[in-house]
């Protein structure tokens, strides 16, 4: 699916994002290799979502620059990223309610690729294909005739993860993919991000879960107050006296110790 790991893929040099005086991602540096997890972590309002919103360019940067796969993107629209291969889900739930589950992956498929200039036209086989793919990977095949409003809300989660992977992204921005489950349908998605990056995806993910976190990610980066505090391999964040103070406290710190000395740890 994706050239193999070890090479840069994405490169984002100080960037910045400011709201009038507020620095919501203040000077945020990021290497992202070919094939890696990189998980980021921090409290709310540590600027995680908005730093997701800039690369991804659903907000433009205010200073810095994003280079990706050789291509500099500091400037493009959301619409322009996605179809250089830079794919995300979101917090909450964005899907199109009344249409159906296919019909969801379809648009995804249709436009997330390739630059339509004459939208309307019927699907090819290539879109086509794409959807069933997609929805047979992260198990909706079953459901593609629900309508999404009815869906729950690991099926919810689900459909996003289908939708950008119906782009054939070679990079995927998961953000908060596990908030509102229970722990069987946490490990569910574990499951099923530990089957993209088999398959060569290059992933960087925002979760507040730290057993996700944890166990998904080769590199870990804590943001607060818009700024990087940490960034290290999983077993070093409870060993960082900035991170405990400013984020995980001493309980979750202990949590953490039991998670790498057993191997488990509560969500």
């Amino acid at each position: 699916m994706m050239e193999s790991s070890g090479t840069i893929l994405l490169e984002c040099e100080n960037v910045v994002k400011r709201y009038g005086s507020l620095a919501a991602v203040d000077g945020m540096s990021l290497t992202v290799n070919r094939g890696e997890i990189v998980g980021i972590g921090g409290p709310n309002g540590a600027g995680k979502t908005t730093f997701f919103d800039v690369v991804t360019g659903v907000t433009p940067a205010t200073e810095g620059r994003m280079v990706f796969d050789g291509h500099d993107i500091s400037k493009l629209g959301a619409d322009s990223i996605c179809q250089h291969g830079i794919a995300r889900t979101f917090q909450l739930n964005a899907a199109f309610e009344s249409l159906t589950v296919r019909e969801n992956i379809d648009v995804a498929a249709y436009f997330g690729r390739s630059r339509r200039a004459i939208p309307g036209l019927k699907l090819g086989q290539d879109v086509r294909r794409q959807t069933q793919e997609a929805l047979a990977f992260v198990g909706l095949a079953d459901k593609a005739d629900a309508t999404v409003g009815q869906l729950p809300v690991l099926d919810r989660k689900l459909l996003m993860i289908a939708g950008a992977i119906a782009t054939r992204p070679k990079l995927l921005f998961l953000d908060e993919p596990v908030g509102g489950l229970n722990s069987s349908e946490i490990d569910h998605i574990i499951g099923l991000v530990e089957r993209l990056k088999a398959n060569g995806m290059t992933v960087v993910l925002i979760e507040h879960v730290m057993r996700f976190l944890l166990a998904l990610s080769s590199r870990v980066i804590i943001m607060h107050h818009g700024k990087k505090i940490f960034e290290g391999p999983p077993q070093a964040v409870a060993e960082d006296p900035v991170v405990v103070d400013s984020y995980l406290g001493e309980g979750t710190r202990k949590r953490l110790a039991t998670y790498f000395a057993e191997g488990e740890v509560q969500p």
